[in-house]
């Protein structure tokens, strides 16, 4: 089962995240990149087109033999799941319409969730502005592990169960970690996510309803994709809490693995983080940095220093403001 780490508890630091102060430093020298805060209307035929073909491969195992529809929910309807939850990330930037449309956005956000089968695009939003305003905010930031999983997935058995387990960490955290009142958009997101749910269930059969939710469970756990998860904060080399990843699995993600370009630029969709990093080379290339998604999981196991306790974490400085 490995050995107990010796980390006990998480990088507690005492200095404001690098991201804003950089964003600033870049602009002065590169104001070029002004040009790219634009959206990116090409992500909402891209997300329409996903939509359909996952509609239909829904239709296409519903008369499959279970070992078949087991096998292709985590063939496939993972990578596409995931690659969608992606395609959601992009859209609570407001990158699909823009600024000027937040609400178009959020409907938006909820058709994209459909095919994912869990009903989360709308809280997602909420939550994941905290995470780019307070990174490693205590109480706050919800990326941030849990006491109880810091100190108890600490072996390499356990650290694959953890990594097995993320989709349900990722549900539970903002309930106990910072839970906020439900919003109207929230109740919309539920009722319209079960509706469809069951819509599925009466056109198709739970051959498909199972294939569309097991699928979206499993592209969040082991997963190469899921690799991201581990690689954008995790702590491997002291001193970085955001680290970027050049390989190719961004053309599946929305080139998610821009990491410290999209933390610097959150207004900068995907799309365009390749050029931001061109423009401002000489801030990225010398940051460390991932080739390889998989190897960043098989590393976070077996290496006994690394555990859910490797991320920084900050005590807040004044008052933390819900939109």
């Amino acid at each position: 089962m490995g050995n107990v780490v010796a980390r006990e508890d998480f990088e507690w630091v005492y200095t404001d995240q690098p991201h804003a102060a950089r964003r600033t430093e870049i602009l002065r020298k590169h104001p070029e990149i002004k040009t790219l805060m634009k959206p990116d209307y090409n992500l909402i035929w891209i997300v329409v087109l996903m939509v359909f073909v996952q509609l239909v491969t829904f239709y296409l195992v519903k008369d499959l033999n279970w070992k078949w529809v087991l096998f292709w929910s985590y063939a496939f309807h993972s990578c596409i799941s995931h690659s969608m939850t992606l395609a959601v990330h992009e859209i609570s930037h407001n990158s699909a319409f823009g600024n000027a449309k937040p609400l178009w956005n959020r409907w938006f956000g909820m058709f994209a969730n459909l095919p994912l089968g869990f009903p989360y695009s709308v809280s997602f939003k909420r939550y994941h502005m905290d995470h780019h305003r307070y990174l490693g905010g205590d109480g706050i930031d919800v990326d941030i592990p849990t006491n109880f999983e810091g100190w108890f997935f600490c072996t390499r058995f356990r650290k694959l169960l953890w990594i097995i387990l993320q989709p349900l960490f990722y549900a539970i955290r903002p309930l106990s970690i910072n839970p906020k009142p439900i919003s109207r958009l929230e109740i919309i997101n539920v009722l319209v996510q079960a509706l469809f749910d069951v819509a599925i269930y009466y056109y198709f059969g739970v051959k498909s309803l199972l294939y569309m939710l097991l699928g979206s469970v499993l592209g969040l756990g082991v997963h190469p994709i899921s690799g991201h998860f581990i690689a954008e904060h995790y702590m491997f080399l002291k001193g970085y809490e955001t680290y970027s990843y050049y390989g190719p699995l961004n053309m599946l993600t929305f080139n998610v693995g821009y990491h410290n370009e999209h933390h610097d630029f959150p207004n900068v969709p995907g799309k365009h983080l390749p050029v931001l990093k061109e423009m401002a080379s000489e801030y990225y290339d010398n940051l460390p940095q991932y080739k390889s998604w998989i190897k960043v999981l098989y590393d976070f196991v077996m290496d006994d220093t690394i555990s859910p306790y490797s991320r920084v974490k900050r005590h807040l400085k004044g008052e933390v403001k819900e939109d």
